[in-house]
């Protein structure tokens, strides 16, 4: 599926405004939960207001075990935001990740406030954020109503203060940052790695502790962890909370923890679990949610795109749960361009292009992709390019108050 800069999105010949999708009656539809946390930071689970966007919907696969929380005023500072999204498994996974997500920021705030942390570089954070994980960890043990020996949840996490952003990760949720390069386009970078047992020194460490890492026939290039002696419970992480039945063998809940100092270049942050990230690119994810009018539907936007790219690439398999956090760094409206400017991004891009496929992937040092963005042209693409040049030249107008443009651009993907 294609994302380019527009609000208007087409499916199988159907088109849906903005505004149509935020005021539809739908499956996971919410309202605004707020609540007061510890030292009187005010915690949202569902809902949106003036910096961040949350929203989540139940997939095919039963009960939603995605949760996603925002603490504004974190540890009781001003202006300090907390934002987070969980990723529950197992027969359990919706109570760990419910759970989680209600501890973890509070121990998170507590063991900061304990210990005087401030937010920036200081390596105290660090410490601080490991141990606030260690410990929810190890209160899932104690909790009795919690069945989380082969259950358990991800959790990708983030804290903001001015410039300073921190993030930690534990599983295969993601995090990524929208940004500008030296010519002013966006750029995705992602802060996150997809810690699975795919990652060499990941699958090392599980081997060593006894635990086995390979794939299933029928899902060949998934590698999945397994207990020494028995084909369960194919965990396809190689950190999360939970899953008691593996920390003796190699999957750990101590998270990766980075620091990053934001720029005025910076645009916004999305957090996502891995129902988005199995069929956006991070390009795709940036271009939809920079192309809303309204900040506060670009999570449930964003959902929708999720949902229509699991029916059309993979129809035979059951879309997954999604919950998406996005954190935007700017008050105001991010994108307000015309068809003339959409028009010169795309041709931009496609200068130059294969009629098959492009594919510009980063690697880490251990081989994770950071950055996925393929760009598939198709002559259905091209033809669609050549009539909006065409229109914007004879057009003195061009602007994005004028549909012209009937139909969507295939598989292609506008940078």
């Amino acid at each position: 599926m294609g994302a380019c800069c527009s609000t208007e999105v087409k499916y199988k010949g159907r088109r849906h405004e903005e505004d149509d999708l935020e005021g539809k009656e739908e499956e996971g539809q919410q309202e605004e939960v707020t609540t007061t946390g510890h030292a009187g930071a005010i915690v949202r689970f569902q809902g949106s207001f003036s910096y961040t966007s949350m929203y989540t919907r139940k997939g095919k696969k039963g009960i939603n075990q995605d949760a996603m929380t925002v603490w504004e005023n974190f540890m009781g500072e001003k202006n300090v935001f907390f934002c987070a999204v969980f990723d529950g498994h197992g027969p359990s996974g919706h109570q760990v990740a419910r759970h989680v997500c209600h501890t973890l920021p509070y121990k998170l705030s507590t063991v900061c406030k304990e210990n005087d942390v401030a937010v920036g570089a200081d390596k105290d954070w660090e410490a601080s954020i490991i141990r606030a994980f260690e410990e929810s960890d190890e209160d899932l043990i104690l909790e009795e109503s919690l069945d989380s020996y082969c259950s358990g949840t991800t959790a990708v996490t983030v804290i903001k203060q001015d410039e300073h952003l921190i993030i930690s990760n534990l599983g295969d949720s993601r995090a990524i940052l929208c940004t500008r390069d030296n010519e002013n386009q966006l750029i995705p970078i992602q802060l996150t790695v997809d810690l699975k047992p795919s990652i060499p020194s990941e699958a090392e460490r599980i081997l060593k502790c006894g635990g086995r890492v390979f794939a299933m026939d029928e899902e060949s290039n998934v590698p999945r962890v397994w207990m020494p002696d028995h084909d369960c419970p194919g965990l396809a992480m190689a950190r999360a909370f939970g899953d008691f039945c593996l920390k003796d063998h190699g999957v750990i809940a101590i998270p990766q923890v980075s620091y990053r100092k934001l720029t005025s270049k910076d645009e916004f942050v999305v957090l996502a679990t891995d129902g988005v990230w199995d069929v956006l690119t991070n390009n795709e994810v940036i271009r939809i949610v920079a192309s809303v009018k309204k900040q506060s539907t670009a999570a449930k936007i964003l959902v929708y795109y999720a949902v229509q790219a699991w029916r059309t690439r993979y129809p035979g398999s059951k879309v997954d749960d999604c919950a998406v956090v996005c954190l935007f760094l700017k008050k105001r409206p991010l994108l307000t361009r015309s068809l003339s400017d959409m028009s010169k991004n795309v041709a931009s891009q496609l200068d130059g292009a294969d009629s098959n496929l492009i594919s510009k992937d980063r690697k880490t040092e251990e081989g994770e992709t950071v950055i996925n963005c393929d760009i598939t042209v198709d002559p259905k693409a091209l033809d669609e390019l050549n009539r909006v040049k065409a229109f914007t030249k004879s057009s003195r107008l061009g602007s994005l108050n004028r549909r012209k443009t009937s139909k969507d651009f295939g598989g292609t993907e506008a940078n």
